[in-house]
């Protein structure tokens, strides 16, 4: 199923014989190899040579090699450099402090820093409360993580999680002008975690929780919540809750069901899977199965975490005890937020009638998106290059704006909901199809949407 992605988008540096045909032997070696060519740009050219800058995207890092090689292979051609575009943009990080206010003589200077600053201090001292509006505090967040449970990677630890909350950082001032920052621990000690972060919190407006493994996270979290005075929000859990929830509302207009009425199989219960599950059923969902990697949770087996055991109590009403292929028998709903390749053709050619399926698993999904749309109705996943992409983007962003704008320190389900509610409102009746469930990323209502509707829902508590 991979398909070429921006991900492993090369930039390769030839050198081949001076002919008016030669950018399109390129072009044609490098399309025979499988490769998506996105740019050809020639940066020497003189009677004997040329030397073009071949920019394409390909599958990994192995199907690069293929392309340099077929190149390689052509008479006269060499490949002089290979350039790893997306190694190249997180070259030096993909963030910087930049000053709010002009530094340019001892003026300046007095006010922003000594003496001056002094004033400012002692105000805060005397109403901690000022914090809000004479520091970064009011809109500025911390993106936490311990490294343990990054992307698709695994516990890979804080320094190799470093990249990613550099990007959602990036997000968050991109698609809500707010200013986050990437906290990444050197400890996977839930205590040491929780007590970390509630010394940071003074500088901070809201804490994102990312990327850190279930059970941990659902701990972390609750403390948090408990023990600070700031809104703390794990995007694992309610991000995605949020998303997946924006997009079965749409979906289930386009196969003319309703959510009270549908079977639900949900693969995964780990923080994703057991948020989604809590506000699908906050919303009006009446049948869920939950799937681990053992089969369906059912009041027949005992557990021993507090998440599995709810779930048992409270999902799977039939007690159905089989395993995920025998569950998603008949089923309306399938959501996946657990492993590559755990479902194939059968097992959705097996669901109801006008099935909808969010493979969600990143970066390979549950099932091939292409063979489930042979027979679901709506299909969606995690990834850009499908159709109904599955995305947080389009959800923290806004939320914490929301939080931030409206000096909110407890997120409630109304909350989430309201969210969920404006992410599936930007997509038209008019608009709604099978292949636009869910709003693009970079709709640019979207953000400010969800900043208003969390702010509504914050007011009306």
């Amino acid at each position: 199923m991979a398909a070429p992605s921006p991900g492993y988008s090369l930039t390769l540096r030839v050198q081949t014989p001076a002919s008016i045909t030669a950018t399109s032997e390129l072009a044609g070696a490098v399309g025979s190899a499988g490769a998506h060519i996105t740019a050809l740009d020639v940066t020497e050219s003189n009677h004997t040579h040329m030397v073009v800058d071949v920019s394409c995207n390909t599958t990994d890092v192995a199907h690069g090699e293929t392309v340099r090689a077929a190149l390689d292979n052509l008479d006269g051609v060499s490949v002089r450099n290979v350039s790893d575009r997306t190694f190249l943009m997180h070259l030096g990080g993909k963030l910087s402090v930049t000053p709010k206010v002009a530094l340019r003589n001892r003026d300046d200077l007095s006010r922003a820093y000594t003496p001056g600053v002094a004033r400012v201090c002692m105000a805060i001292a005397e109403n901690p409360a000022d914090a809000r509006n004479l520091t970064v505090k009011r809109n500025t967040i911390a993106v936490v993580t311990d490294g343990s449970a990054v992307l698709g990677l695994g516990n890979i630890g804080p320094a190799a999680a470093l990249p990613v909350m550099e990007g959602k950082a990036a997000l968050f001032k991109q698609f809500a002008d707010v200013d986050a920052w990437p906290v990444c621990l050197d400890t996977q000690d839930t205590e040491e975690i929780i007590k970390i972060v509630k010394a940071l919190a003074p500088v901070y407006g809201g804490v994102n929780l990312e990327d850190i493994a279930a059970p941990r996270c659902f701990e972390i979290e609750a403390r948090l919540r408990e023990e600070l005075d700031i809104p703390v929000f794990h995007d694992d859990q309610h991000g995605t809750a949020i998303v997946t929830l924006a997009a079965l509302l749409n979906a289930v207009k386009v196969v003319d069901k309703k959510i009270e009425d549908l079977r639900i199989v949900v693969s995964g219960v780990g923080a994703a899977g057991n948020a989604i599950i809590q506000l699908l059923m906050a919303r009006g969902a009446k049948n869920i199965i939950a799937c681990g990697r053992n089969g369906a949770i059912s009041r027949n087996e005992s557990y021993t975490d507090a998440h599995r055991i709810w779930l048992s109590q409270n999902t799977n009403p039939e007690n159905f005890t089989g395993t995920l292929k025998e569950a998603v028998v008949g089923a309306d709903v399938f959501i996946g937020v657990s492993a590559p390749n755990v479902l194939d053709e059968a097992d959705i050619a097996a669901m109801n009638e006008r099935a909808v399926v969010f493979a969600m698993a990143n970066p390979d999904p549950e099932v091939d998106p292409e063979i489930a749309g042979r027979h679901a109705a709506v299909v969606a996943t995690g990834r850009s290059d499908f159709p109904n992409q599955i995305n947080n983007v389009l959800a923290f962003p806004g939320f914490f704006r929301g939080l931030l704008d409206a000096g909110v320190t407890e997120i409630t389900d109304a909350m989430l909901l309201a969210a969920a509610d404006a992410i599936a409102a930007r997509v038209s009746e008019s608009e709604l199809n099978p292949g636009f469930i869910i709003p693009s990323v970079f709709d640019p209502q979207v953000a400010s949407d969800v900043a208003l509707a969390v702010q509504d829902a914050a007011a009306a508590k």
